[in-house]
């Protein structure tokens, strides 16, 4: 995929200023501000009308960058050397010093963490200093968004602007897993459970409640 450098320029003023955009991801578009932003996180939740006690999934480049803010174990390590970058969201301990938006997590002590494959974004990610908050980029009783006209469609000009990164290539959402101490699968999404089995050979709990 071609990547316009403008574009992205363009993403990056704005989220430097704590606008709050859509992003192109592999799974579905996303809304993304800045995650360390409690002024760019409320206008996501004002935007997608999400209730407040839902927290977001936090977008990072890498797991590097994501020490700062979470604590790692085995089975994450194991997980992300095989399926990072890619559609699956981790639920890890938060750090105590960490600098993301208690607007993101609900005042939780854990947060939810993804590593988006997308070039575009993946490229974005790489020129700010802050990672992205970004839920799927939909009013929350809507179908997600999976290219920059649906994003267009559900906002019209409410989105200051959405970096078109064409239709997003698995079309649902990522797999949320719990993993801090028997891991557990929240959301069913883009990745198999049979494969993530596979890797950490364990016993998966499904959970309906996060």
């Amino acid at each position: 995929m071609k990547i316009n450098l403008a574009n992205i320029k363009k993403a990056q003023k704005l989220l430097n200023k704590c606008d709050c955009i859509a992003i192109p991801t592999e799974t579905v578009y996303g809304l993304a501000a800045n995650a360390y932003s409690n002024i760019a996180c409320k206008k996501i939740y004002k935007l997608k009308k999400r209730p407040k006690n839902n927290p977001l999934i936090v977008h990072y480049l890498n797991n590097q960058i994501l020490k700062k803010d979470c604590n790692f174990n085995n089975d994450f390590l194991k997980l992300y050397r095989v399926f990072c970058p890619g559609p699956i969201t981790f639920i890890l301990d938060l750090k105590k010093n960490s600098k993301i938006s208690k607007i993101v997590t609900n005042k939780k002590n854990t947060l939810a963490v993804r590593f988006p494959k997308h070039p575009i974004t993946r490229n974005l990610l790489k020129k700010l200093d802050f990672p992205l908050a970004a839920p799927s980029a939909n009013p929350s009783s809507k179908v997600s968004a999976v290219s920059s006209n649906d994003v267009k469609d559900d906002f019209g000009k409410k989105v200051k602007y959405v970096l078109d990164g064409g239709k997003s290539s698995i079309g649902v959402e990522s797999t949320i897993i719990d993993i801090r101490n028997k891991p557990k699968i929240l959301r069913l999404g883009g990745l198999e459970i049979s494969a993530i089995q596979k890797i950490l050979k364990k016993k998966i709990i499904i959970s309906n409640n996060p």
